[in-house]
């Protein structure tokens, strides 16, 4: 079911509530920069069809929920994670993410550990934002408020997919030039404002006592694999998957295995979960 949800701040935030609501935790899916929650198609389906709730929102500035231009900080849209599980009467779910989306997944960890009841992050990182990542994405939005998000779409698609995947894959490589061509450069370039105060979120990562599963594409530029590596050595007890013939987005590249991984942790973590005292 596609929906609206008012935060508190009035912004309308659209999602959609699909499967069944029973005993496993929802799974919400958060979506990475620039692109909205169609990215996770593949991802709720195998979900849904596994008996699960799943959850998917349009960040704030993003897809067909409201443009919020400015600064949004991570920990902003952490909120509206919360503030929108709060209106579902969801108390404890799986948080999942993907780049920004996974830096999100932290930050709601961050913030309401005891909502967590795995964390999902896929080709991610969850270290402070340097001085020259913090100069570059407040370029990147000063470039995108002036002249929009269709020379810098065209720049990055081979990186946000793996090369050969862009001429391999023609009709994933259109659909993802088209979530970022349609996405809003004022809700852009709020997102990369708050992305360059981007906090360190490696000593809660550290503290995290519930299921994570780090997945990466084996090609990777924006967080290459021994980024992932890093990552996974931090959080005890965490699972670490390289998905093959992927680059930044393997749940869009590689659906199939993608959604293998994820279905097998979570069908752990559950039995898991269900043996704790």
């Amino acid at each position: 079911m596609s929906a609206r949800f008012t935060a508190e701040d009035g912004t309308v935030l659209a999602y959609d509530d699909l499967g069944p609501a029973g005993e496993k935790p929802p799974v919400v899916l958060v979506h990475g920069h620039p692109f909205n929650r169609t990215m996770w198609q593949p991802q709720t389906e195998a979900l849904v069809a596994a008996g699960y709730r799943v959850v998917v929102p349009d960040l704030r500035g993003y897809g067909d929920s409201g443009i919020v231009p400015g600064r949004t900080l991570l920990a902003d849209f952490a909120g509206d994670i919360a503030a929108l599980l709060e209106h579902l009467g969801i108390a404890r779910a799986v948080v999942g993410g993907v780049s920004m989306g996974g830096q999100i997944a932290m930050a709601f960890h961050r913030a309401h550990p005891d909502r967590v009841a795995a964390l999902v992050l896929s080709d991610t990182s969850p270290v402070a934002e340097t001085p020259d990542g913090k100069a570059f994405r407040n370029r990147l939005a000063d470039r995108l408020l002036a002249e929009g998000m269709g020379g810098y779409a065209d720049e990055v698609i081979d990186k946000m997919l793996a090369p050969y995947n862009v001429t391999g894959l023609p009709d994933v490589a259109a659909r993802v030039l088209r979530m970022m061509r349609n996405t809003s450069p004022e809700g852009a370039a709020a997102a990369l404002r708050g992305r360059a105060e981007r906090p360190d979120y490696r000593d809660s990562l550290a503290g995290a006592d519930v299921p994570v599963l780090v997945l990466v594409g084996a090609d990777d530029v924006y967080t290459p694999v021994p980024e992932a590596r890093l990552l996974h050595g931090l959080i005890p007890g965490a699972e670490l998957v390289v998905i093959e013939g992927a680059g930044h987005l393997p749940g869009v590249e590689r659906p199939e295995a993608f959604n293998d991984v994820v279905v097998r942790f979570l069908a752990k973590s559950l039995a898991q979960d269900l043996d704790r005292p």
